[in-house]
């Protein structure tokens, strides 16, 4: 009958497909061929997290043996990760990243500040030397007022591009976090900073793999060669 069993992808009802495919054919020829006319590197960004419940994976056992791993019961702590994938035509990919750990303290700031994000990106124009045009989301610390200051304040360098809603699947760093997280699979940490270690490990690992960055821009179905207006 040509089925298959097959495990579904999640979209959010509030997406709008019409908005989504503008993005495509519009905005993002707009970014590559400004990128191909500056010799700017075009960076995307996007944010997870992990906290001390490991996701699942599949592993060996004894038939009808169940595995269980032993993970920590309490809400103690969560890292969250910012991270960059930059991507120009004939040049090597690179993707920066910034980690922060919480601790679950009364009145700690469970995300990333403003300035973590601006000092995420200006560490990237540093090591790219080059114009970036920034690819990110609607989240709210992306368009605070801070944040707003941070990207007018570097208009020489800086352009700024907004995705569009609920689009998860334009952005190439989602295939970072997706490779970051299968290798946390069934792994139980003994506390926040062992979780640290082991997230900044995974993600060394895919700055050493260019090609591997450049498959999670392949699986956008986005390409860098200039789109005609």
């Amino acid at each position: 009958m040509g089925v298959s069993p097959q495990v579904p992808v999640h979209r959010a009802a509030e997406r709008d497909e019409d908005a989504i495919a503008a993005w495509r054919a519009v905005t993002w020829g707009e970014g590559t061929r400004l990128a191909a006319a500056t010799g700017a590197w075009i960076c995307f960004e996007d944010e997870a997290g992990q906290n001390l419940r490991p996701p699942k994976a599949r592993t060996w056992a004894p038939r009808g043996r169940t595995p269980v791993v032993t993970v920590s019961g309490k809400g103690s702590g969560r890292v969250s990760v910012a991270g960059l994938v930059c991507l120009k035509p004939g040049a090597r990919d690179h993707l920066f990243y910034r980690v922060r750990i919480h601790r679950g303290r009364k009145g700690e700031r469970r995300s990333m500040s403003e300035a973590g994000y601006a000092g995420l990106i200006a560490a990237a124009h540093q090591q790219l030397h080059g114009p970036v045009i920034l690819i990110w989301d609607n989240l709210n610390t992306h368009i605070s007022a801070v944040m707003r200051t941070f990207i007018s304040s570097h208009p020489g360098w800086l352009t700024e591009v907004r995705l569009p809603a609920y689009a998860p699947e334009l952005n190439p760093v989602e295939g970072a976090w997706a490779n970051m997280k299968n290798g946390l699979g069934n792994l139980a940490a003994r506390d926040v900073d062992q979780l640290a270690v082991i997230m900044k490990s995974r993600l060394k690992r895919i700055q050493y793999r260019p090609a591997l960055i450049e498959g999670f821009l392949a699986q956008t179905g986005l390409s860098l060669e200039p789109q005609p207006p």
